[in-house]
């Protein structure tokens, strides 16, 4: 089996303004990174209207497409902007997560990374916020319970900051579990540890500022892994911020390069142990473009070892 690379041209049509550190040049440095891999190269589809509905409502949706400009970019809130093609970049940013969760539970690829913006994992159900206009890694998840029938689906963010917006969407689902860990404290001010969703679904692993790798690597070696082994997921989503490094302009955390491959290749250890190896991974935040390059290029390299 291999591992799927999925993206579209459509997600370098999300413009912002010249100095927003969520720019095109993220995901044009990110595939140019993977572009020496053998992967198997998919084209992301549009999402359907339903399958953003499964956790956005309608009006939601409508005032998206009502404030979408014809030219020039739009402030939707203090860090959010929008383009005349940032409703289709998102929609190809969702349609590519649903695209890569049929393909793992097919079985034609053993695991998936998505390589489309805008990222999603701030976007709340009627607010975008944080670079985010749809809950991607929330709605793949959803996806996979309603449309496939999955009894149990993992969402796992290591993202430095809090997906507060997936732990929104899916706080009321009782068969998802979501493990995030983040910078606390930083934007956007959740993440702490006493948020434990709806039905105790909820693990949030806090980082102080100035920590780095060990830190992590107990937080998620510990309680994270244990919480994955009881829950007993039929297939990982994984929310992929590549943000928590030292180089990163946006926070303190001070991961090393090879402290990305140790959690990706557990988290893989992990799937294969728990669900056949099913993993569908989402770009989210990282944005020094050599840093990010790099770290996704590492990322990328422990799902295909472990999709062989």
């Amino acid at each position: 089996m291999t591992t799927a690379l999925i993206t579209h041209a459509e997600c370098l049509g999300h413009e912002t303004p010249a100095d927003h550190p969520e720019q095109v040049a993220r995901l044009e440095h990110v595939l140019q990174a993977l572009e020496p891999l053998e992967l198997r190269r998919v084209t992301a589809p549009l999402a359907a209207e339903d399958d953003v509905l499964r956790l956005h409502p309608a009006a939601y949706l409508q005032e998206l497409r009502d404030r979408r400009p014809e030219a020039g970019i739009i402030q939707l809130d203090a860090d959010t902007w929008m383009s005349p093609g940032s409703l289709a970049a998102a929609f190809r940013a969702v349609g590519g997560a649903l695209r890569a969760v049929d393909l793992v539970l097919s079985g034609e690829v053993g695991n998936a990374f998505c390589a489309t913006r805008p990222p999603g994992h701030h976007a709340e159900a009627e607010t975008p916020m944080g670079f985010c206009l749809f809950g991607t890694a929330a709605l793949a998840a959803q996806y996979a319970l309603d449309h496939h029938g999955l009894a149990r689906v993992a969402v796992v963010d290591f993202d430095v900051h809090h997906g507060n917006g997936t732990q929104e969407l899916l706080s009321g689902e009782r068969r998802a579990l979501v493990i995030t860990s983040q910078q606390v404290p930083l934007w956007p001010g959740t993440g702490l540890a006493h948020e434990t969703g709806g039905y105790d679904n909820v693990l949030n692993l806090p980082l102080a500022p100035g920590s780095g790798g060990a830190e992590m690597r107990a937080a998620w070696g510990g309680a994270a892994f244990e919480r994955l082994r009881a829950f007993k997921p039929e297939l990982i989503v994984i929310s992929a911020g590549f943000d928590a490094h030292r180089d990163d302009p946006l926070a303190q955390l001070e991961w090393e390069d090879e402290d990305y491959s140790w959690l990706t290749a557990h988290l893989c250890s992990l799937a294969d142990e728990l669900c056949g190896g099913r993993i569908v991974s989402t770009l989210e935040g990282g944005y020094d473009l050599n840093t990010l390059a790099r770290l996704a290029k590492r990322h990328v390299e422990e799902l295909m070892k472990a999709a062989t």
